[in-house]
């Protein structure tokens, strides 16, 4: 048996583990002790992430689509020569725009970063976006714009010693439990946990304070919690004056957001948001962390977490930081490879005119300076059936664009192209697919919540017939009429290290003598960066942002008196294609489907009362625009006055929410439901 140092692609943690290996099969995975970000700690789905590479349901030829309609096996020559056929077709005749190219934000740095350049230099589309952007990229713009980095700025290990924790809006025991585990250590050491969710989850349970807002009231909380730190004097009037611009802008806009007035906005008593507020402020070492996830909530409600930040100072060494959690394994690593369809590689926008004419002499092309058309867009309608071809790197949005009716778009479109290990709910609409090797079959890199570049390593030979993502993107561009000469991933590190600033220093060399490198990662800093403020921050480089009153004009009426949740249940990761090619994981995340073999929706036990609703009944929920089916799961993590539905009831955005308020964001504004007990 061997032992191979490697890192887990399962999240976005990036926890560092050994597989071990026995006649080139991966037998098992284990912690590394030593590793900066999990310390010999493990999840289950880190300890059984190599299942997925041993799978029997793994695709390992080619297939293509026949005249009869049917997936057929055929050789890598007839699939490269058809995909090659139809690109030009459809672009000759409709243009580069009729082609998108979207991949999932598990892909590697080096396989996300060929895939838009394949769509931006042979192609000539900015139309490219990972899977996420199927709902938004708002925390990416808001973090640009207020702090410069569209990163979280610290490393993990401060969650240790930092006398308090925010968490917002994400369950970390379920989607990042190494950083869970962090987090409740720190609290174990007496530091102070604040947790801010419309859901009472694992980690609320664990809290100092616990607020539970109303649904789409998070601006308030946090408004009012920069208003009580502004009255009681708890602003850190040096880091302002020294560091931030727009401060009177803010100020000026903030006076509005009364404590009372938010109270009784948000459902949180006001002795709660105060104390938040007063804790918060006092602490010398503060960090908040909150979920990308987010990104379906107002921008307004993003800035007003880090105007906070701004506002007491807990940004640079020894002060704390904002982290914005990726809960996918390389979700960091997909959107700085450029996989944005207005932003190139290093977040470059499409009006900087001498960056972009830089890049175009590096990559000897004239680049578009249109902005490309997203995925929530392409996938809802073919952005209005101007999309004829989409490409699909591991992204199975059938089963995971929640927002959208992605089988419905699909089927309509001249070229549908999948890359996967599996035969996922997507490759049945596909024209053509193609098999990729596995975890631990080839040398790749991944970039993880907290920008730590690292190496996932080749442990076994792939089978025969699977080629490496990089390797076809590589091939099939050649074939279009490029002329790459990626010898392996690590020449397509190299030329990622002469496009983006950011990863300058990092080459696979550097990588595989430490345990990884956190960008910025220069040739004046080879070592890579731990905090982005760990040198001195610029003066007036941080912004505050103006806060607008919202007005909460939609509320609960006599006819539909319950607010609607859509998020994250632990039991979502049934539907998780990797889950499901796991026996371990599969039986550990299906347990509650045992009693909710159909699905549920989730409701408070005084509201169950009130309505004569048990556990596991029936239940219609009906919204001003249509209904849905489902069965009622009684329990005290759901605020009184709300449903939760979870994302995988896939029918429910549709039906509830309808078109206009699905197109904007459903937390853009609130909708609101009646509950009726069904009898069968």
């Amino acid at each position: 048996m061997s032992h191979q140092l490697t890192t887990c692609t399962f999240c976005g943690t990036g926890c560092g583990i050994y597989l071990e290996t026995e006649n080139n099969v991966i037998t098992g995975a284990y912690p590394s002790i030593s590793h900066p970000v999990n310390k010999g700690k493990l999840c289950i789905r880190g300890w059984n992430v190599h299942e997925i590479t041993n799978s029997k349901d793994r695709l390992l030829r080619p297939l293509l689509r026949n005249k009869n309609g049917q997936l057929q096996v055929c050789s890598w020559e007839d699939a490269i020569d058809f995909i090659a056929q139809k690109i030009v077709e459809l672009k000759n005749k409709y243009g580069p725009d009729s082609l998108a190219f979207f991949n999932s934000p598990r892909c590697s740095n080096e396989e996300s970063y060929l895939l838009q350049k394949l769509a931006r230099t042979v192609i000539g589309t900015n139309n490219v976006d990972h899977g996420t952007g199927v709902y938004s990229n708002n925390s990416i713009n808001v973090l640009l714009e207020m702090i410069g980095y569209p990163a979280s700025t610290s490393s993990i290990s401060v969650i240790d010693k930092s006398g308090v924790i925010i968490v917002d809006s994400i369950d970390l025991s379920m989607q990042l439990p190494t950083v869970g585990s962090r987090v409740l250590q720190s609290k174990l050491k007496g530091n102070k946990l604040i947790v801010i969710d419309t859901r009472r989850n694992r980690i609320a349970e664990n809290a100092d304070i616990f607020i539970q807002p109303n649904p789409g009231t998070e601006s308030w909380i946090y408004n009012a919690m920069a208003k009580v730190i502004i009255d009681r004097g708890l602003i850190n009037r040096r880091f302002i004056k020294e560091y931030c611009s727009d401060y009177e802008e803010f100020i000026g806009s903030i006076l509005q957001f009364d404590l009372q007035h938010a109270s009784e906005a948000s459902g949180v008593p006001a002795n709660l948001i105060e104390e938040a507020a007063q804790l918060y402020a006092s602490a010398d070492c503060a960090s908040l962390l909150f979920s990308t996830g987010i990104e379906t909530r107002r921008t307004s409600s993003i800035q007003s977490m880090i105007n906070l930040v701004l506002l007491t100072g807990h940004l640079g060494s020894g002060r704390g930081g904002i982290f914005a959690l990726t809960e996918h394994n390389n979700l960091q690593g997909v959107c700085d490879m450029g996989m944005l369809p207005d932003k190139l590689p290093g977040y470059i926008n499409l009006n900087e005119d001498s960056r972009i004419k830089s890049l175009e002499g590096f990559w000897q092309c004239k680049l578009s300076r249109k902005p490309g058309i997203g995925a929530r867009l392409a996938l809802k309608n073919a952005a209005n059936g101007n999309i004829k071809g989409i490409w699909l790197s591991r992204y199975d949005p059938v089963s995971t664009a929640y927002f959208c009716d992605a089988a419905k778009t699909l089927e309509k479109l001249d070229l549908v192209i999948v890359q996967h290990l599996f035969l996922t709910s997507t490759a049945q609409f596909a024209h053509v697919v193609l098999p990729l090797v596995a975890f631990g079959e080839e040398r790749v890199t991944f970039t993880n919540t907290e920008r730590r570049v690292q190496l996932a390593e080749k442990v076994v030979m792939p089978p025969d017939g699977p080629l490496p993502c990089w390797l076809q993107i590589k091939e099939i561009s050649n074939r279009l009429g490029a002329n790459w000469n990626y010898k392996d991933s690590a020449d397509i590190m190299d030329e990622i290290g002469q496009v983006v600033p950011f990863y300058e220093g990092i080459n696979y060399r550097s990588l595989a003598n430490d345990y990884g490198k956190q960008w910025p990662c220069t040739k004046e800093k080879p070592l890579g960066t731990s905090d982005i403020f760990e040198d001195k921050i610029r003066p007036k480089s941080l912004r505050f942002a103006k806060m607008p009153f919202i007005v909460l004009d939609a509320k609960p009426s006599e006819e539909y008196p319950f607010s609607l949740v859509f998020g994250m249940s632990l039991y979502y990761w049934h539907r998780n294609v990797l889950i499901q090619h796991s026996e371990i994981l599969k039986r550990e995340y299906r347990t509650l489907l045992l009693d909710y073999p159909n699905g549920f929706v989730e409701i408070n036990p005084e509201d169950a009362a009130n309505l004569k609703i048990r556990d596991g009944d029936c239940i219609k929920i009906s919204s001003s625009v249509g209904s849905i089916t489902s069965w009622a799961r009684v329990t005290k993590e759901i605020k009184k006055g709300t449903v939760f539905v979870p994302y995988f009831i896939q029918e429910a955005d549709r039906s509830l929410i309808g078109e206009t308020v699905q197109a904007m964001g459903y937390r853009e504004r609130p909708v609101f439901v009646k509950i009726e007990k069904q009898v069968l």
